[in-house]
C-alpha cells in the first residue's frame, strides 16, 4: 500500500517542518539574486525563474502563488563541453540529480535526469545539452555567485 516509515523517519519529519517555513524563505531570496545575476551575465541566454519578469509564466505565477522554491534553470551560450567543464568546475555546487534540499545542487539535465529521453523529444521539450538545472541551498548567496562566476570562467575561457 505504500512506505510506512519508521518511528526515526517519522521523528525527522516533524522536526524538519518546524523550520521549513524559514528554509523556504531563505532558498525563495537566494535563488531570486542568483537568477537575477545571471540575467546578466553575458554568458547566459535565458533564466528561466517563475520569480523574474521575464519567465513566460511570471504573471500566472503572481496570481497563483506566494513565492517559489529555490530550483530553477538556465541556458549558457556553449554546448555540452561548457556545460562538463562548468559543472565539474564548482566548489560549492555539488553536482547531483537530487533537488531542493539544504545544499546547493546543480544538474545537466539532457544527460541525468532525461537521459533516456529521446534526443528530438528533449529538442522539443527545450532540454538542450546548454540548459542546467540549479537547487540553491541555505549557503551564502554571494558564495554560490562567485562559485558560479569561477565556473563560468574555468567553462569558456
Amino acid at each position: 500500500m505504500g512506505v510506512v516509515p519508521s518511528p526515526l523517519d517519522c521523528y525527522l519529519v516533524n522536526r524538519s517542518l518546524k523550520t521549513l517555513a524559514l528554509r523556504m524563505e531563505q532558498h525563495k531570496k537566494s535563488s531570486l539574486k542568483i537568477a537575477e545575476w545571471l540575467a546578466k551575465h553575458p554568458k547566459v541566454t535565458e533564466v528561466l525563474h517563475p520569480g523574474l519578469s521575464s519567465h513566460p509564466q511570471y504573471e500566472l505565477s503572481k496570481r497563483q502563488t506566494c513565492g517559489h522554491s529555490g530550483v530553477f534553470s538556465f541556458r549558457h551560450s556553449g554546448g555540452l563541453a561548457e556545460s562538463r567543464k562548468f559543472l565539474s568546475s564548482m566548489k560549492v555546487f555539488t553536482l547531483a540529480e537530487s533537488l531542493g534540499g539544504y545544499e546547493s545542487l546543480a544538474e545537466l539535465p539532457s544527460v541525468m535526469t532525461h537521459a533516456s529521453v529521446p534526443a528530438e523529444q528533449r529538442k522539443e521539450l527545450g532540454i538542450s545539452d546548454s540548459l542546467i538545472r540549479l537547487s540553491v541551498g541555505l549557503e551564502d548567496t554571494e558564495d554560490l555567485i562567485k562559485d558560479l562566476e569561477q565556473a563560468f570562467e574555468v567553462a569558456f575561457k
